[in-house]
């Protein structure tokens, strides 16, 4: 047999084996809901007296050790044009302004909340909080 024959046998056998349908299987429909398919809008979640904001801007879905299901939301410095992402900091509460230099935010994993993190508003740049630390 030729190649150029087992081509049209091969395709054949691949059909009636259940090839491609353009569905996707049942599981991948059960994963694919409300949550798993977010991409929310950047939204703004706070402001200081200098005019700098702080944006939720950069979304992923995330599962609980429950099964609950959330949205884990990045970090995004604005003032004057300016926009600053907080890198690899990915929370589910808005974080809190200590002063003009200063915010706190919990970082999130697995729906759940974890070590608390100092941001430099002027630089993005967060560090672990030591716990009973000033900041």
């Amino acid at each position: 047999m030729t190649h150029g024959r087992a081509w049209p046998i091969g395709f054949a056998a691949l059909l009636a084996c259940g090839g491609p349908t353009g569905q996707k299987p049942a599981s991948a429909d059960a994963a694919a809901d409300s949550v798993t398919n977010v991409s929310p809008a950047d939204s703004l979640v706070l402001t200081n007296t200098a005019g700098v904001e702080i944006w939720f801007t950069l979304a992923r879905a995330a599962t609980g050790a429950d099964g609950r299901r959330c949205v884990e939301r990045g970090l995004e410095i604005r003032q004057d044009g300016k926009r600053v992402q907080v890198p690899l900091l990915y929370t589910g509460a808005p974080p809190v302004l200590l002063n003009d230099s200063t915010m706190r935010a919990m970082l999130w994993t697995h729906c759940q909340p974890g070590d608390a993190y100092l941001v430099n508003i002027r630089s993005g740049h967060p560090v672990r909080e030591r716990v009973g630390a000033a900041p």
